[in-house]
């Protein structure tokens, strides 16, 4: 395979540009990234269209990646039972190092072959779920040989990856390639790579919380009420959509019921959701 990813710069002398220069360039680059997320965007349609499938007969999804894609990941996934009122637990992720090591960055373990696959066997992990590895390289061991073994055990695969033909995409069953090209600073897949892996993240954790029902026309109706502005937001959903003028009332509605789509529910002349 052609490590991309590792490929030098196509920038020489950074040291030597103005913050006009760097940022112009950076940006500049930064544009391309998009544009490699269309390409793959039929694969991506796929992975997402297995991915709700599986969530709809009650399976879940585990993201398993190491370094800045597996973060992303979990900042993704954490925001999703708030915003949209999933249950927790239905979007998952295996991070190289732990979760509690979050912000540490103990890239050291993403060599670590036998951590993943123990820790989807910790969570039950079946045939019923879908388990997506995240590597700017496609290469990364502690993703690989998870993979490998979801493989043996008849569990679906997907990837998300930055090199084509890479090890971790011949062992997904539905490889997704997004190929952003040489880093502004060489190596560097925290940029152009990690900017590819939150825009799909966010495709695909949008795209599953519309298609599952969490969305009306535009407004996250099952969102959950945990602060003052969530709840101002939501009560203004509630009227909107119900025809309720009163503020006040249409506030003690949503808190008895705890949230849009359950007081349309029980509001006699709501819209239709």
């Amino acid at each position: 395979m052609t490590k991309i990813t590792e490929q030098a710069s196509n920038y020489r002398h950074l040291e030597n540009m103005t913050v006009k220069e760097l940022t112009e360039n950076i940006n500049k680059e930064d544009k391309l990234v998009a544009l490699a997320i269309e390409k793959a965007l039929p694969r991506l349609n796929t992975l997402i269209e297995t991915i709700i499938a599986k969530i709809e007969t009650g399976g879940r999804l585990f993201y398993v990646g190491a370094g800045s894609g597996g973060r992303l990941s979990v900042l993704d996934s954490i925001e999703l039972p708030t915003t949209f009122g999933i249950p927790r637990g239905q979007f998952n992720v295996v991070l190289a190092g732990g979760l509690e090591h979050l912000i540490e960055a103990p890239e050291e373990k993403e060599d670590d072959i036998d951590a993943a696959w123990n820790e989807l066997q910790d969570h039950s992990v079946s045939t019923a779920d879908i388990v997506v590895g995240i590597s700017a390289s496609g290469t990364t061991p502690f993703v690989l040989s998870a993979l490998k073994e979801c493989r043996k055990a008849g569990i679906t695969t997907g990837c998300i990856v930055s090199n084509p033909d890479s090890p971790i995409a011949g062992q997904a069953d539905i490889p997704v390639e997004v190929i952003t090209g040489p880093e502004f600073i060489s190596g560097s897949t925290r940029m152009k790579c990690g900017s590819a892996q939150k825009m799909i993240f966010d495709m695909i954790s949008t795209t599953c919380m519309v298609r599952l029902g969490h969305v009306y026309d535009n407004q996250m109706v099952n969102v959950k009420l945990i602060n003052d502005k969530i709840t101002d937001r939501a009560v203004k959903m509630l009227m909107n959509n119900s025809g309720i003028k009163d503020y006040d009332v249409a506030k003690e509605l949503l808190l008895e019921s705890g949230s849009v789509k359950k007081a349309l529910d029980k509001y006699p002349h709501r819209n239709t959701l």
